[in-house]
């Protein structure tokens, strides 16, 4: 069985020959760049610079060597240019805050604040604000939010419809030559095609674009869902809209050679609660991701795939009738996430892609021997029947001991 016909056989809730894994596939199944380059350092792997390959998050590349000593059997296509605008060539070597060298796009151009924080600008132009930062002690970076002043009382709904677009024709050449390069892969393949988040609040502030108008702060936006309800949904409508058509041209280009789409990364739920209600999300969302998913489905081969951290047991029935048919991260430590009860509800429902152990505590503060114990009793119980691809809780930091990541992947291959 071969990785692409693995992923295929857990898709569909039925035991592959072992356990599916993902690392690095999608902006939140990745490594950091620290972290690979420890693990290549580990194994004895050729030195050589990581590429940073999702800049915001320092999320770094995998290469064939090492994602053959992990097992990776999924490869992920993301769009032509990154959160901050540009795209991944031209690289060039960089220095970090933390002494390493990796190799950063041609446009990852920087300037330092008066307290020695790393400023990144969108698209690489350093003639407008800088759109993120990097505290100097810090790994990833945050977003600088841009909002302009607005008409609070009537905003225009097309500032924020203004990054919502058909396909440009330099997008279709680049989906082209990725259906080439994916064409006779045996690997699982995710497609991330971008334009069908809703409401993603890493995404609404815009940090790859130069000069954002509309509803950019995350305040703002968390206050406009409730008081400017109708605003939101004719977003969404007509945000959905645009993403259908884009899905349609999409499918032309790939057919059925991708299995499952990266839907959104919309955080609905805290350690402790969500959001908002299963009734708001009805409302709210439900009916916009349901228009897209329910194209996919009725067209394509394609799984949906749903991000979303947090205690969001309340919220899963709801994702699963909005056409959802994978959940990520599966939060394990946050409340009511707990891993029999989540397999037990809706393991015939959705598949897990994530939840295989717990980023916050002991993958990176545990001991290789708590490690290895919470990755095998997460894969017996998630990967009964199938519907289960390991994943960390969100993406592997940078400050993971070695010796706990080297047990993460060895467990997984002994489960």
């Amino acid at each position: 069985m071969n990785s692409r016909e693995r992923l295929q056989q857990t898709l569909n809730h039925k035991s592959p020959d072992r356990i599916v894994i993902d690392f690095g596939a999608t902006p939140v199944t990745g490594i950091h760049v620290l972290a690979i380059e420890k693990l290549r350092n580990f194994y004895g792997l050729k030195k050589t610079p990581v590429k940073v390959t999702e800049p915001y998050q320092m999320l770094g590349e995998i290469e064939s060597d090492l994602a053959e000593i992990i097992g990776c059997d999924i490869t992920g296509i993301s769009p032509r240019t990154n959160i901050l605008g540009f795209e991944s060539n031209g690289w060039k070597e960089f220095e970090t805050f933390w002494g390493q060298h990796v190799l950063v796009p041609g446009n990852f151009n920087t300037d330092l604040d008066s307290n020695q924080d790393l400023l990144i600008y969108p698209e690489g132009d350093k003639t407008v604000s800088p759109s993120a930062k990097m505290p100097h002690n810090g790994f990833f970076f945050d977003t600088i939010v841009r909002q302009q002043p607005y008409d609070e009382s009537n905003p225009d709904i097309n500032d924020n419809l203004e990054e919502f677009s058909l396909l440009k024709e330099s997008d279709l050449e680049y989906w082209k030559s990725k259906a080439v390069a994916i064409r006779d892969s045996n690997k699982g393949v995710i497609a991330n095609f971008g334009g069908t988040a809703l409401g993603d609040i890493a995404l609404v502030p815009a940090p790859w674009m130069k000069n954002p108008k509309g509803i950019r702060g995350i305040s703002d936006w968390y206050m406009s869902t409730l008081m400017r309800m109708d605003f939101i949904k004719e977003l969404f409508d007509r945000q959905s809209d645009i993403a259908v058509e884009n899905l349609k041209t999409l499918h032309g280009i790939f057919g059925d050679t991708i299995d499952a789409a990266y839907m959104c990364g919309t955080d609905l739920g805290t350690q402790d609660s969500q959001f908002l209600s299963p009734e708001t999300f009805s409302e709210l969302y439900l009916p916009y991701y349901k228009k897209m998913n329910d194209w996919i489905h009725k067209n394509t081969g394609w799984k949906t795939f749903k991000h979303s951290c947090g205690a969001i047991l309340p919220l899963i029935p709801k994702f699963i009738e909005a056409g959802f048919d994978i959940l990520n991260p599966v939060q394990i430590n946050a409340k009511d996430m707990d891993p029999v009860v989540l397999k037990e509800r809706f393991g015939s429902r959705v598949t897990f892609w994530g939840g295989g152990v717990d980023t916050q505590k002991v993958l990176s503060f545990g001991t290789p021997a708590d490690v290895e114990k919470q990755v095998l009793n997460q894969c017996r119980i998630f990967g009964k029947d199938g519907g289960f691809v390991f994943n960390t809780v969100h993406n592997v930091q940078a400050n993971v001991p070695v010796e706990n990541l080297v047990a993460m992947i060895e467990a997984v291959k002994n489960s």
